[in-house]
């Protein structure tokens, strides 16, 4: 029979734990890891403002604050309220079996503890899961999740929210397995990319952006884009959009993995033009901070 709330809370020991923590601690104890979902950010690029929401089996609790990490404790005290524990004490956390985070996906049955496991045990940026689309009538829904770990994005789909962030959390598994080049993980996010960084970045590619004009036709901004990414240390990833403009055009977003991070759009005659066209965006965006004074 499986333990109730208030019995799963009264096995504590003492300890100086954020919601989070705690709120993790909970979801190892009950099989129940909890979810992290970004719903909404709002604000300026030096102001901004997330609200997230964190699913704890059938307990959502929401938060909001001037940062990722704020929406996040908020949204974990607002779940531990409702589930009647505190951050002054927290649950027995049960010793991994697996510190070295070699995963066989045929023995582990869920690859979205796993991942949020993973995150915490290296003091990364938590996993956060992004529901992008949601299509299909009442009956037959499909949703894509899109899953967020540093600087790397996969998407899953699946008959409901939780299924589609399953396979989400399973293919970003396998490409940090793949990173890692074997079954155990050791691939590592690179450093932050500040806006500072690039202000004073004295290195080739940034230092053409700086002199060269951004309007020579023909030109290969989605190239241009990779080989400054490449040489700053950040990532750029394109979204496409399935619905058109106004006028028919194709549209994307280019996300690049800069702190904060950075989204431009893109409108095009076919989907490569709107790559090139957020690409030339983004590189104008960069243009402006490495100029700055």
């Amino acid at each position: 029979m499986a333990e109730s709330h208030s019995a799963v809370a009264a096995q504590h020991v003492s300890g100086d734990k954020t919601p989070i923590q705690v709120l993790h601690e909970y979801g190892a104890k009950t099989g129940k890891p909890p979810v992290y979902v970004m719903e909404r950010t709002d604000g300026e690029a030096h102001q901004p403002f997330f609200v997230f929401s964190v699913t704890v089996g059938d307990v959502t609790g929401t938060g909001q604050g001037p940062s990722k990490k704020a929406a996040k404790h908020e949204a974990a005290e607002a779940a531990l309220k409702m589930l009647e524990l505190d951050t002054e004490n927290s649950l027995h956390n049960p010793k991994l079996e697996n510190n070295g985070y070699s995963v066989d996906m045929n023995e582990q049955p869920n690859p979205v503890g796993i991942l949020q496991e993973l995150a915490m045990q290296r003091a990364w940026r938590l996993p956060e899961y992004v529901v992008c689309l949601e299509a299909g009538p009442a009956h037959k829904k499909e949703f894509t999740v899109t899953c967020r770990l540093e600087t790397l994005s996969e998407t899953g789909a699946g008959s409901s929210k939780k299924n589609a962030k399953r396979v989400a959390a399973e293919k970003m598994l396998e490409k940090l397995q793949s990173l890692s080049g074997c079954p155990e993980i050791t691939w590592s996010p690179k450093p932050h990319v500040y806006p500072e960084s690039l202000r004073t970045s004295k290195q080739e590619k940034i230092s053409l952006l700086r002199r060269n004009p951004l309007s020579i036709p023909n030109t290969d901004y989605v190239q241009m884009m990779l080989e400054l990414s490449q040489e700053q240390g950040f990532e750029v990833t394109y979204f496409d959009i399935d619905e058109l403009t106004v006028n028919g055009q194709y549209q994307c977003l280019a996300e690049l993995s800069t702190t904060p991070v950075t989204v431009c759009h893109g409108t095009g005659i076919s989907c490569s033009n709107a790559h090139n066209d957020a690409a030339h965006s983004a590189l104008q965006y960069i243009k402006i901070i490495a100029t700055s004074k």
